[in-house]
């Protein structure tokens, strides 16, 4: 079952896409990239997915998105809206695992402890601008404090799964796959396997995670 809320924030309207379960256990709540929505191959994929293992999607779209606005706000500003839309994304009393792509991501392990998320889920996380491997953004992720699963392209221009450090959460590769999780035609990968990959390896990590 699908409905939206829209929910207000100091950073405006955001807008929650509800992809409902039956006797859900956990809600799993991902926001997009600074320069998509949640139209994006990966959300889409998870939230036609994982409603059938019991976990409500719930796909965010920041106050930006929502207002029409082709620019990201500074990263301060995401998660002043990610902070005020929480307590909806709590309200069913489940579990809440946080997460999102790319800029999402980046919000969801920036306060995934002060909100009470009990793991993040980041899909292709920025660990640089593209050619700026000095400019690392991993601190964020290892900051997390909670358990974390990185869903990574292994062609993805911010940040390939080699370059990835050490730390306490857990990585899958999507092999091919840019920053979108797009792949090549040459690669011989068709999108519906690239999803069912990450798919896969989000139901396989939350089912570990409920045991």
């Amino acid at each position: 079952m699908k409905n939206n809320e829209i929910v207000e924030t100091p950073a405006g309207d955001a807008r929650v896409t509800w992809y409902a379960a039956e006797n859900a256990t956990t809600v799993l709540a991902l926001g997009h990239g600074a320069g998509g929505g949640i139209g994006a191959r990966d959300l889409q994929g998870i939230a036609a997915a994982l409603p059938a293992d019991g976990v409500t999607v719930a796909l965010v779209e920041q106050p930006w998105r929502v207002a029409g606005k082709k620019l990201a706000p500074a990263p301060k500003t995401l998660d002043v809206g990610w902070r005020a839309l929480w307590p909806a994304l709590a309200a069913p009393g489940l579990p809440v695992v946080a997460g999102g792509r790319s800029a999402g991501a980046r919000v969801a392990c920036r306060t995934a402890r002060e909100l009470g998320a009990v793991a993040v889920l980041a899909l292709s996380f920025p660990l640089h601008p593209p050619g700026r491997p000095e400019k690392s953004r991993a601190g964020e992720l290892l900051g997390a404090g909670v358990p974390t699963l990185v869903v990574q392209g292994g062609n993805d221009p911010f940040g390939r799964p080699r370059e990835f450090p050490d730390g306490a959460y857990e990585l899958v590769e999507v092999e091919h796959a840019d920053h979108g999780f797009a792949v090549a035609k040459s690669a011989g990968i068709t999108e519906e396997e690239t999803v069912t990959t990450i798919t896969d390896a989000v139901r396989a990590w939350l089912a570990r995670l409920r045991e």
